[in-house]
């Protein structure tokens, strides 16, 4: 069976008078890669986790200012965490009338998806993601993967964001759909 079409998934996400789009997955599975292609294919605003995780422990941290913050209806936005000071930074308003795209390791949970009109989940093996994820920060991360890939265990065992999500989409599924958005 064929994976989903860009066509189709901008028909979908069309349907919605603002789509707020949340890409989670696994560290190196292809969220930002795919964030960044759809985001100007929506108009959106781009929001990445990463850009606030409070740090190597930051997960859950990060996954709550998601709702509180990010999706709040009332001044929406983010504080960006400063990695080389080990503190917050500034704070990025959010313009609640434009679409959204939020892609990081923890932004599907239950009380985001309920703020949300879609959720995709990208799905990909743990060698794979740790080959990938260290080619692109190299040593930066590798002495803290371990340390990352058991909070995403334990959002996910918590969370089970695969199974609320409106999409799970495979490599090559996530690859069609970066090519068919860029066309």
């Amino acid at each position: 069976m064929p994976g989903p079409d860009a066509l189709d998934l901008l028909a979908r996400l069309g349907l919605a008078s603002r789509p707020v789009v949340l890409i989670d997955g696994g560290s190196g599975s292809g969220k930002t890669t795919l964030a960044a292609a759809l985001a100007p294919a929506l108009a959106a605003q781009l929001v990445r986790l990463d850009d606030f995780y409070p740090g190597w422990d930051g997960l859950e941290s990060a996954s709550a200012a998601v709702s509180d913050d990010v999706l709040s209806p009332v001044s929406p936005g983010w504080r960006r965490w400063d990695w080389t000071t080990k503190t917050t930074a500034e704070w990025h308003e959010i313009d609640p009338s434009l679409p959204l795209v939020i892609e990081g390791s923890g932004c599907l949970s239950r009380a985001n998806r309920a703020r949300a009109t879609f959720g995709v989940w990208v799905e990909l093996d743990a060698p794979t993601r740790k080959q990938r994820a260290l080619a692109r920060d190299g040593e930066a991360y590798a002495p803290h993967w371990d340390r990352w890939a058991g909070q995403e265990r334990a959002f996910g065992e918590r969370e089970r964001p695969w199974e609320i999500a409106d999409l799970i989409l495979t490599d090559d599924d996530v690859t069609g759909l970066i090519d068919g958005l860029a066309s």
